[in-house]
């Protein structure tokens, strides 16, 4: 989808080294790589060129030529859903790893190097919500957020707030702030002094056949326009395009089923 580009902000151009805690990578493991590098190439403008491979095939995606994501091949072998993983940086990957399972979480790839970008970890939380860890280092991560066709946000839907945010903070360092409402179960995770991600818990409504899980935000020029064209390309829409306190959002699923959102910012 062509749309007409913003300024890139303060991290135009080159990447900054992120603090740790902060998302700085969105990778998504898909049974067609292919297929789906196709879909996210006419929905965003993407670009592809080859990454690490010590995980499978992998491509980085480039948007007007600055890195925005992942998309790598899942392994056959392996029954796990087709999924977007936010990657939440670190200055030691062993160390992060060690926390997690302290803390009750696991660890189920890694650590390993991934040539000479960088470190990581897959694992998961408590709940069974899976996330990456990234220790930089010739790729520091995402080289442009908030723009179309970039990554905005991420948040973790989940049961409830209360447990899993404490695991979080318990890991990576985030201070929590708590939305005060007695039938809206949301908290905001701070690090380096700003909000860089979210927890909503959602009780029963979490779909059965998913659990809490992550959601990716990419940032679209006019939501109503994307969902028709995630529509055109074979994608379905989960949650239909409503306005909300971050601007117009819509819940959407590429091809083989993998979620996101895209977010429109309050003009």
């Amino acid at each position: 989808m062509t749309e007409a580009r913003e300024p890139a902000g303060p991290n135009d151009g080159k990447s900054a080294r992120h603090a740790p805690g902060t998302p700085c990578w969105v990778s998504l493991m898909a049974r067609g790589p292919a297929a789906a590098q196709e879909f996210y190439a006419a929905l965003f403008g993407w670009e592809f060129r080859p990454g690490p491979q010590q995980l499978g095939p992998y491509a980085r995606a480039l948007l007007d030529g600055r890195e925005v994501a992942g998309i790598g091949r899942l392994p056959p072998d392996r029954q796990l859903p087709v999924a977007w993983t936010p990657y939440l940086a670190s200055d030691d990957v062993d160390r992060t790893a060690e926390t997690v399972r302290h803390c009750g979480g696991t660890i189920g790839v890694g650590p390993l190097d991934a040539a000479e970008a960088g470190r990581l970890a897959i694992g998961s939380d408590p709940s069974g919500a899976v996330f990456g860890v990234w220790q930089a280092a010739a790729h520091l991560g995402a080289a442009v957020t908030g723009v179309p066709g970039a990554p905005a946000w991420n948040e973790l839907v989940t049961f409830e707030s209360a447990t899993v945010a404490k695991f979080y903070e318990s890991v990576f360092g985030y201070r929590q702030e708590a939305v005060v409402s007695a039938d809206f179960d949301y908290v905001t995770l701070h690090a380096d002094g700003r909000a860089v991600a979210g927890i909503h818990g959602v009780g029963g409504a979490l779909p059965r056949d998913r659990g809490p899980h992550w959601v990716t935000y990419f940032t679209v020029a006019d939501t109503d326009d994307a969902v028709d064209h995630v529509l055109h390309l074979g994608g379905q829409v989960l949650v239909p395009a409503r306005d909300g306190v971050r601007g117009r959002v819509a819940t959407v699923a590429d091809p083989e089923g993998a979620q996101f959102a895209l977010l429109q910012r309050p003009r």
